[in-house]
């Protein structure tokens, strides 16, 4: 509680419950297959059924990305809370991208949409040129102090500009002094007694490795998130105001999904303003 005796508002919760609720409306409205988790927060994972057709996707999207080898590859990751809170699934296992509170799966229902590398003004409003092709799950890369590189991932990459993706997650993780002091460039990109810390943890970790990835490959960073979350976009400026290069601090910039969508094909509008409030 805080000290004038308010309760802090979960916003992520609170935006994964909206989610839930209107994913069950989208699914009843159109018979979908999906199933509801058992407890913890509520979420509702589709079924794909028929052929190229799945209830977390536009229609268009999916046939896209069902026929793109390496996007196809994203469908296959297996869901975390499979055993603990989802009803086994009839002829195979629940996969992360059948979540309705997926931000991977949101990101693929736009960035895979047919014809959208043509759009200037998507090309405008993220500061790359129009015939872009989207990466999906592509290494980081950062440069570490011993010679190698980082393994983890970065959501999505257009040219030069790499995406991070968020929706109802709890915030950008947290990570101990030491896995940070492995990166080459971290005392040179950020002024580090300035990053926000806690109980001997620095936070908002991926944003950290994000930044040093956009250092690493002298391109531009945008973090996508929803405009019902001020509590990711506070931790997005805490920790690019550290970052000593005046060049890379501009090229770091945060975007919600309703900006976005603004200048989205009316189809794909439609469709997340039904299924995610986003309009």
């Amino acid at each position: 509680m805080r000290g004038n005796g308010e309760i802090p508002v979960n916003f992520s919760r609170t935006l994964r419950c909206e989610l839930a609720a209107r994913a069950s409306e989208y699914a009843r409205v159109r018979s979908l297959p999906h199933a509801l988790s058992y407890s913890g927060g509520p979420v509702v994972c589709f079924e794909p059924h028929e052929q190229f057709l799945h209830g977390n996707f536009l229609p268009a999207s999916y046939r896209a990305i069902a026929k793109n080898p390496e996007w196809r590859k994203r469908l296959s990751k297996v869901h975390a809370a499979t055993r603990r809170n989802l009803p086994p699934r009839e002829g195979g296992r629940w996969r992360e991208l059948d979540s309705c509170a997926s931000s991977d799966a949101l990101l693929m229902n736009i960035f895979s949409y047919p014809k959208l590398a043509a759009n200037a003004g998507v090309a405008l409003l993220l500061g790359i040129e129009p015939g872009w092709e989207a990466r999906f799950g592509v290494p980081a890369r950062v440069p570490l102090k011993n010679g190698f590189c980082d393994r983890t991932e970065i959501d999505m990459r257009l040219g030069n500009l790499l995406v991070e993706a968020k929706l109802t997650e709890g915030g950008f993780q947290s990570a101990v002094g030491s896995m940070l002091q492995r990166y080459r460039d971290f005392p040179d990109v950020f002024e580090v007694e300035r990053l926000p810390q806690s109980r001997g943890r620095f936070q908002s970790y991926q944003l950290i490795r994000n930044v040093l990835a956009t250092q690493a490959v002298q391109g531009s960073f945008c973090v996508l998130v929803d405009a019902r979350r001020p509590d990711l976009i506070d931790a997005f400026y805490a920790v690019v105001s550290c970052v000593r290069s005046v060049v890379l601090r501009t090229a770091c910039a945060v975007l919600t999904w309703q900006e976005l969508t603004r200048v989205l094909p009316v189809r794909l509008r439609r469709f997340l303003a039904e299924k995610y409030g986003i309009e």
